[in-house]
């Protein structure tokens, strides 16, 4: 039984609605019109509210607005005299679970309410989710904080328990392999098989037997009998990496996978049953193969019952500083090194760097500056960034004023905190010897690092 608050300036609706949901055991409580039924919310949380699209002062949508900042859990359900499909939409959008219209019986209150219900215990399991999420780097593997990641982690625990297949978007480095994994572990196929295969690094004849297995005899070269992927996976689950790079051939063959979950062996004359989960990605887009007559059309479909994007780094600049910290003692501690962290303004160079090879490419340049730096801290001029080379001694100052100026300022600020962490780094950290290698006095080193010209 819930606690529901009906909201209608018409005392008739409300005095109805109060009973017939009082007959089904719920707690009900009323208010005449948007703002009486905040106060009232403020006070006492609600599972359910139902409220009048058209009031005065607060109406439905901006009550609605007004609830779900206070308590995204709670579910409501519009009531309108003038219900349409524009109203539906709108509705929806800002977070209505459903709406009513006046005209409505017992059965359907009865119905709605109880799927209303039912959407709040999910609602409420999602909540309790995201705030765990709050408390650590990331989640099953992943990291990151962003909105683009908290709505991906989200996606993977809803589609993990169940068995459809999956297509994994993203640019090369993103990660598809680790969220396919994610997917896999937090499935009830979690106890058998992950097996991963790039579907563009080998080549064609030799994919079909690493999929399908083969025969004895069935080619020169076939000694014994051969098991393939798909036979591996079976009862978990196999990520077809780079799947836009299949053949024609080799995509008919996989849709008869997808479709009958059946195949056979080169050279096999006996079908072989499989239940294995598919979960596929690519950085191409396939829709547009599918428009060239380059993809099977019923096999990206197959392929592409939920579809997951990764967004690039580019698009989560936040997750960086996160991301390098993972990186640094993941690597440190793989390399032996004494490593603890990234100076702030290395941190200043990566977060401005554009990274084309996304999360992938944030590793490698970490794992690298791990491995050359010899002291605790990562400073500029370990980073090696594509395209950019190390930063230079003045602070990746033009050699020429172009056209539209310098910011100096800035340049300059660069320069003296790249000169005052180096000369930390000679004095192993010792602030007077560095003043000394610096020719300043101990008192003006600590007011520049204070103010922000050297930052340590």
């Amino acid at each position: 039984m819930a606690n529901i608050l009906v909201v209608d300036d018409d005392q008739g609706m409300r005095d109805l609605l109060e009973i017939m949901l009082a007959r089904e055991g719920h707690t009900v409580a009323t208010a005449p019109g948007g703002r009486e039924a905040l106060h009232i919310f403020e006070k006492k949380p609600f599972d359910l509210v139902i409220t009048d699209l058209r009031m005065p002062r607060v109406d439905g949508i901006g009550l609605l607005r007004s609830i779900k900042e206070l308590s995204p859990e709670t579910v409501v359900v519009l009531v309108t005299a003038y219900a349409s499909g524009e109203t539906a939409l709108a509705a929806m959008k800002e977070g209505a679970y459903d709406y009513l219209e006046k005209n409505f019986n017992i059965d359907r209150l009865t119905s709605l309410v109880n799927d209303a219900l039912e959407k709040k215990g999910s609602l409420q399991e999602e909540a309790r989710f995201m705030k765990t999420l709050e408390q650590s780097p990331g989640f099953s593997g992943m990291v990151g904080k962003s909105k683009g990641m908290l709505k991906l982690y989200s996606m993977v625990r809803k589609v993990a328990d169940t068995g459809a297949n999956v297509l994994i978007l993203g640019e090369s480095g993103t990660g598809k392999e680790l969220v396919a994994r994610s997917i896999h572990e937090n499935s009830p196929r979690k106890t058998c098989s992950f097996v991963v295969i790039n579907c563009g690094g080998i080549p064609e004849t030799l994919l079909e037997s690493e999929l399908f297995g083969y025969m004895k005899g069935s080619f020169s070269g076939a000694y014994g009998d051969k098991p393939g992927l798909f036979e591996h996976a079976q009862g978990g689950t196999i990520f077809l990496d780079e799947i836009g790079e299949l053949s024609p051939f080799l995509q008919v063959k996989l849709l008869r996978v997808v479709q009958e979950k059946t195949f056979r062996r080169i050279g096999g004359a006996d079908d072989i049953t499989v239940d294995a989960r598919i979960i596929s990605a690519t950085n191409q887009d396939l829709e547009a193969k599918v428009a060239a007559k380059e993809f099977r059309e019923d096999l990206y479909y197959r392929l592409n019952v939920i579809p997951l994007r990764i967004p690039p780094l580019r698009e989560r600049r936040e997750d960086i500083p996160l991301l390098v910290n993972y990186f640094i003692e993941k690597y440190a501690g793989e390399l032996g090194r004494s490593v603890q962290k990234i100076s702030d303004y290395a941190l200043e160079l990566l977060l401005t760097y554009p990274f084309p090879g996304n999360v992938r490419e944030l590793e490698n340049i970490i794992e690298r500056s791990v491995a050359m730096e010899r002291s605790a801290i990562i400073l500029p001029e370990s980073l090696l960034l594509s395209g950019t080379g190390l930063p230079d001694s003045a602070g990746d100052a033009p050699e020429s004023i172009p056209a539209e100026g310098v910011d100096l300022n800035q340049l300059l600020e660069r320069y003296e905190a790249r000169l005052i962490e180096e000369a930390l780094k000679k004095a192993d950290g010792s602030k007077s010897k560095a003043a000394r290698l610096l020719k300043i006095t101990p008192d003006s080193l600590r007011y520049r690092i204070e103010n922000k010209g050297g930052r340590t």
